[in-house]
Order: C-alpha cells, then structure tokens, then sequence
C-alpha cells in the first residue's frame, strides 16, 4: 500500500465512509466495513480517526461540501439575480436526483446523532455548517452584484437551509419530479423578493 499523507487518507476514508453509509445505513457502517471499502486496514483506520464521533464529523462535513461546490459552481451572475439564484438551485436540485442516497444520509446522520449519547453535537454542527455554507454564499452573491437584503445574513442563510432541508426531504419521499420546476419558480421569486 502506497504511503499517502495523513489528509488525503482521511479524505479517502471518509468518502469510502460516506459510500458504506449511503448504501448500508449509519449503524452497519462499522470501521471494517468502512476500511475494506478504502482497501485499507483497520490500524490505517484508526491511525486516521481516532473515535467514531470523529469519523462523522468528517462525514458531515464532506456531504456539506458535495453540495456547495455544486451550487457555488452554478452561481456565476447572470443578467438578473432571479436567474443566478434559479441557476444556484438547479444545480442544488440536479445534485440531489443524481445522489440521492447521499442526500438521504444527510437525513439519518442527523437522526443518529440526535439519539446517540454523546453525539448530538455533531447534529448541531451539522445545521451550522448548513447555515454558514448559506452565510458564505449569500455575501458572495451580495457583493457581487452589491445588493441590499430585506432581512440579515443570518435569518435568510438559516431560512434557506430551513427550505431547503424540507423540499429536499419532500422530494425524497414524494419524487414526484413534475412539479419541481413550479416549486423552484416559487423558491426563486420568494427570496429574490427579500432583496431591496
């Protein structure tokens, strides 16, 4: 096995985390399932994470990043803000038709972590990171295109996690694709409506 620095190992073994995850459940996702799925072995494992708490922290924070890459990417300014703000919840929507079952793990981590002694921390941070990826990307999108809010950072960054959390989840459940466009028209204009 080749010698690979101890973050890029810790990268490989939470995207190998996050496949086990995905396709086994939260609680049969056991260090060896995990390590086999990376090819490495059990001390490589624990060499990189040294608790399970640890481990999906890790988890958490990579499957946030898979989606803000997504719609940082899509967010480049288009001639209205409607369109740049469409734009940035299309690629958020395409990310989560082509990886459902990654989306669907964001949903059981936070319920683990909820029941878990010890671990409810990391559902906390877990909506933290979502309101601060939302903080980051509106000021982005305020700067560039220097526009004045109806209401402060924080409220509209946890308001869209809010939304977003529960039409994702709607979507889950329901695929019902049909009426996405409609719901995204709707998502649209409601918060280019609380731009001045």
């Amino acid at each position: 096995m080749a010698r690979m620095p101890s973050a890029e190992r810790r990268r490989q073994l939470t995207e190998a985390a996050i496949r086990t995850m995905a396709r086994d459940g939260v609680a049969k996702a056991t260090t060896r399932a995990i390590a086999a799925e990376a090819g490495v072995s059990l001390s490589v494992f624990h060499y990189c994470f040294d608790s399970k708490q640890a481990l999906i922290g890790s988890v958490i924070t990579t499957l946030t990043e898979h989606s803000v890459t997504v719609v940082r990417e899509a967010l480049r300014p288009r001639a209205t803000l409607e369109q740049t703000v469409r734009a940035g919840f299309e690629a958020y929507w395409g990310h989560v038709r082509d990886r459902p079952d990654e989306h669907m793990l964001t949903y059981e981590l936070t319920q683990y972590a909820l029941r878990e002694p010890g671990f409810e921390h990391l559902a906390r941070r877990q909506y933290e990171l979502y309101g601060i990826a939302y903080a980051e990307l509106i000021e982005e999108l305020r700067h560039s295109r220097d526009l004045q809010l109806r209401v402060p950072v924080s409220v509209l960054a946890r308001y869209l996690a809010a939304v977003t959390d529960g039409l994702t989840l709607n979507y889950l459940v329901l695929g019902d694709e049909s009426v996405w466009a409609d719901i995204l028209d709707t998502v649209t204009a409601h918060i280019a409506g609380l731009v001045a």
